[in-house]
């Protein structure tokens, strides 16, 4: 039987992380999409269910990649049951597989969105129970078939989650050492500072690798998601491992060779290095990192040209504010007397301390860090760097 949404245009709405949806849009836009903003961090654009595998595949930036089935009037909890229960979901999935339902509502009868999912779990199984007095299973894991319910005001939309588990994730990460940052955030990071292959990318304070990583696989044009064993399309009616695998290798061509690449992960603990080198292993590009124990006060004067992205700690493991204000004004000394020429970047969530940096931001961007809204603060070194400095 063949997927009725395999074809067939329809609305696909990309979620991403709060602060990544300009960086998506300039994505989706570098692959030839035309999409729109919808939301806080949602982008819609129209495209079919080879469009939803390509980009789950391709696309840095994004969470989940969610496919449009249809848009219901549902005025109450019942009518929207009914609804969704004259849906063919045979057409879409087996009575045999799992599935999940997720849901976003603001309507003022839903307390908890648990109930709600029960309800829709309950119209796909009794439309099942229809037509095959069986009744598939259900429960919370995002491995196999997804629905996604977002129901507003009188209207509910009902998508295909074609993702599953979210593709924020790049899936290299084995060894996450401390508070990592998501690879969907820091492949962002990278993207917002104009980082070119062509030019030195210092990274101090590397942590676990993940900021050093994700320049690799932009530099070379290699997809984050292209080696990931599931998503839940991979779960629905007419998706054919052939089909895939022509996806695939399409997208497999693009990759490039880079010559002279230079990405300098550095960290002052062992341990860091010792986990950011296994995950840039992991990921098939330890051969394009430099990494090495050192505090970012003892390096070399990096190139001209050179771009420098440090993660600092935010302060929630320095006993005092003092600490912290102190450590981040090393920061900015490191800049004034080691980097001239350069273009620097802190991404950090401590504005507070950013402060004692004690040099004028040329940008400030907003992004979040979990719970946590962060800055990525730009400062472009000149020789003489006194010009910069805030009088």
């Amino acid at each position: 039987m063949e997927n009725k949404a395999k074809e067939v245009k329809s609305d696909i709405i990309i979620t991403c992380l709060p602060g990544l949806k300009e960086s998506l849009m300039h994505e989706l836009m570098n692959f030839g999409y035309q999409a729109r903003i919808d939301g806080f961090s949602n982008v819609r654009l129209q495209g079919d269910l080879q469009d939803a595998i390509k980009l789950n595949l391709i696309l840095r930036t994004a969470s989940k990649v969610l496919l449009l089935l249809r848009s219901l009037p549902a005025v109450d909890l019942q009518s929207l049951y009914e609804g969704i229960k004259e849906i063919p979901w045979e057409e879409y999935f087996s009575v045999s597989k799992y599935f999940s339902v997720v849901s976003v509502t603001d309507n003022p009868a839903i307390k908890n969105t648990m109930f709600l999912n029960q309800k829709v779990k309950d119209a796909i199984a009794d439309r099942f129970k229809m037509k095959f007095n069986q009744r598939p299973d259900s429960g919370p894991d995002k491995s196999f078939v997804v629905i996604n319910v977002h129901w507003k005001n009188e209207v509910a939309e009902i998508y295909l989650d074609t993702s599953g588990n979210t593709i924020a994730k790049h899936g290299y990460r084995i060894h996450p050492f401390r508070a990592p940052l998501i690879e969907s955030l820091a492949a962002a990071i990278v993207l917002s500072t104009g980082w070119e292959p062509s030019k030195p990318l210092i990274l101090p304070m590397c942590g676990s690798g993940t900021l050093a990583i994700e320049a690799a696989l932009i530099a070379t044009h290699e997809p984050p998601n292209l080696n990931r064993p599931n998503f839940a399309f991979m779960h629905l009616i007419g998706y054919d491992d052939e089909g895939f695998e022509k996806i695939r290798s399409e997208i497999k061509s693009k990759i490039r060779i880079v010559d002279n690449l230079r990405i300098e992960a550095t960290d002052r603990d062992p341990e860091a290095i010792e986990a950011a080198r296994s995950n840039a292993q992991n990921a098939g590009v330890e051969h394009l990192i430099e990494f090495d124990v050192a505090d970012f006060r003892q390096l070399s004067n990096p190139e001209p040209g050179s771009v420098i992205i440090l993660n600092p700690p935010y302060g929630e493991r320095m006993e005092t504010d003092e600490r912290i204000n102190e450590f981040y004004k090393g920061i900015g000394n490191f800049f004034k007397q080691k980097c001239p020429d350069t273009t620097a970047f802190i991404f950090t969530a401590n504005l507070e301390a950013a402060k004692h940096i004690g040099l004028r931001t040329s940008s400030r961007q907003i992004f979040y860090n979990g719970p946590l809204e962060a800055r990525l603060l730009e400062y472009r070194m000149y020789s003489g760097s006194a010009k910069s400095e805030i009088k």
